[in-house]
C-alpha cells in the first residue's frame, strides 16, 4: 500500500492560509516497522510539514525509541539525559516524567494513576497545569466553566550540555473523554482559543520568523541565545506569563551559585533561528523561559543601517530587557489563528520537528481522569545549524 498524505483537520479557529505547509496525516505505512525507503519519505515529510499524525498505531516503547533514533542514528540518550529528570527534584520536569525502566529513552507522561505499565507497578502521573507555575491563575468559578490556559510554551531540550533533539514522538495510550475547554490568554488582548480536553498545542517556528517585521528579522538572523546552566532548575522559582509564553521578570530565578554543579563549557549558546535541513527555511527556535542573554552581531558590511536595531551589535544581559524583546518577537505567532491544538485519540502517534515548532501542554484534568502517553526525544548528535551567510545578507 502506497503512503497517503492528507492535510491535518484544522479547527475553525485556524487561519488556513497559515497552515498550507504545516502538518500532515499519514496513512498506508506502519511507523513502528518502517523500511529504509519508507523512512526517507517520512523524514522528508516531517521536515517539510513540521508535524505528522498517524492514527490507530500499535507501538511498543522499543519501536518508538527505534523510530525516534532513525532521525539521528548517532543519538542515544533521552533529550534531558537518561534518568536525570527524576533525580533532580528541584527541576520543573521532575513531577511530569516517569521513565520506562526497560527503555529509559521513553517517558510515561499523563494524569492519574497507572498500574502495571511497562515494568512500572504504580505510576502516579500529574498533568502539568498553569495553576502550579503562572503568576496568576484562572478562578475556580471560571475553571468550572472550562476556562484554562497554555501551561508553558517550549521546545524539548535540556539546553545545558546536551544538544536539542531533532524529533519528538508522542504516542497516546489512554485519552480520557471530557468537554472541550477554552484557553484564555489573559494578557490584555482578549485572545481566546477553544481546544479539546488535554490538547497539545503547536506553533510553527517558520511562521514565527516569517511574520516578523524586517527590523526584527534582521535581529533574528544576527543573534545567538545564551541559556542558563541547568535551566529547568534555574527557572523553577520564577512564574510564567498568563499566555504561557516565557517568564515574569521578578528576580525569582535561582542564583547560579545555588544551582547543581555546572561547567561553563557545557552552557548552550545557540542561534536564534535554526535552518531546516531539508527546506532551507529559517525557524525561530528559542525556548521562551530558559534563556538569559542575547549576543547580537553587527550588521554585515553593506547592509542598510537606517531603521536597524542594534546596527553595531550588542550583548544584552539585562534579563527583563531580553525577555521583553523576545516576547515581542514570539507572541504574534501564538495568536489563536496560528495555533494547531491536536485533538488526541487513543493510539494516535504524532511526530514533530522539535527544531521547527514550539508546543505547549494545555488544560486541566480531574484526578480520576487517567491520561497516559509515551514520549520520546533523543539528545542530538549535533547542535542546530543557524542562518547561512547568505541568509544574514538577505534579512539583515
Amino acid at each position: 500500500m502506497a503512503i497517503e498524505v492528507h492535510p491535518l483537520p484544522l479547527p475553525a479557529s485556524a487561519d488556513p492560509t497559515k497552515f498550507k505547509d504545516f502538518g500532515r496525516e499519514v496513512k498506508g505505512v506502519n511507523p513502528g516497522e518502517l523500511t529504509g525507503q519508507e523512512f526517507e519519505a517520512i523524514s522528508d515529510l516531517l521536515y517539510k510539514h513540521g508535524a505528522l499524525l498517524f492514527r490507530d498505531v500499535t507501538l511498543t516503547p522499543a519501536q518508538q525509541y527505534r523510530l525516534t533514533k532513525l532521525f539521528d542514528p548517532k543519538s542515544e540518550s533521552y533529550g534531558h539525559g537518561n534518568n536525570k529528570t527524576g533525580s533532580e527534584k528541584k527541576s520543573i520536569l521532575h513531577p511530569d516524567l516517569k521513565t520506562i525502566p526497560h527503555q529509559p529513552q521513553v517517558q510515561l507522561i499523563g494524569n492519574g494513576t497507572v498500574y502495571n505499565h511497562e515494568g512500572l507497578a504504580e505510576a502516579v502521573l500529574k498533568h502539568p497545569s498553569h495553576k502550579i507555575c503562572h503568576k496568576t491563575r484562572v478562578s475556580e468559578t471560571d475553571e468550572a466553566r472550562g476556562i484554562t490556559r497554555f501551561y508553558r510554551w517550549h521546545i524539548d531540550a535540556a539546553l545545558y550540555d546536551l544538544s536539542p533533539p531533532k524529533v519528538t514522538t508522542l504516542y497516546a495510550i489512554r485519552v480520557p473523554d471530557g468537554p472541550r475547554q477554552k484557553v484564555r490568554y489573559d494578557d490584555g488582548t482578549g485572545d481566546e482559543l477553544e481546544v479539546p480536553l488535554g490538547t497539545t498545542a503547536f506553533a510553527s517556528g517558520k511562521t514565527m520568523f516569517e511574520m516578523l517585521p524586517d527590523e526584527l528579522k534582521s535581529v533574528a538572523v544576527r543573534t545567538r541565545v545564551k541559556y542558563a546552566p541547568h535551566p529547568y532548575v534555574w527557572m523553577a522559582p520564577a512564574r510564567v506569563r498568563t499566555s504561557g509564553l516565557g517568564l515574569e521578570s521578578e528576580g525569582r530565578e535561582l542564583p547560579w551559585d545555588e544551582l547543581p554543579p555546572w561547567e561553563d563549557s557545557k552552557i548552550k549558546i545557540l542561534p536564534m533561528t535554526w535552518k531546516n535541513p531539508v527546506t532551507g527555511h529559517l525557524h525561530f527556535q528559542v525556548h521562551p523561559s530558559a534563556f538569559c542573554e542575547l549576543l547580537i552581531d553587527p550588521l554585515p558590511e553593506g547592509a542598510k543601517r537606517e531603521g536597524a536595531l542594534f546596527p553595531d551589535g550588542a550583548h544584552l544581559k539585562d534579563l527583563k530587557e531580553v525577555r521583553e524583546l523576545l516576547y515581542k518577537m514570539q507572541r504574534p505567532a501564538i495568536a489563536p489563528a496560528l495555533v494547531y491544538p491536536h485533538d488526541w485519540r487513543e493510539r494516535d502517534l504524532v511526530l514533530f520537528h522539535n527544531r521547527g515548532v514550539l508546543h505547549s501542554v494545555v488544560g486541566t484534568f480531574s484526578k480520576d481522569q487517567v491520561r497516559a502517553f509515551h514520549q520520546c526525544n533523543l539528545a542530538a548528535s549535533d547542535d542546530p545549524a543557524g542562518p547561512s551567510p547568505e541568509d544574514v545578507r538577505k534579512y539583515a
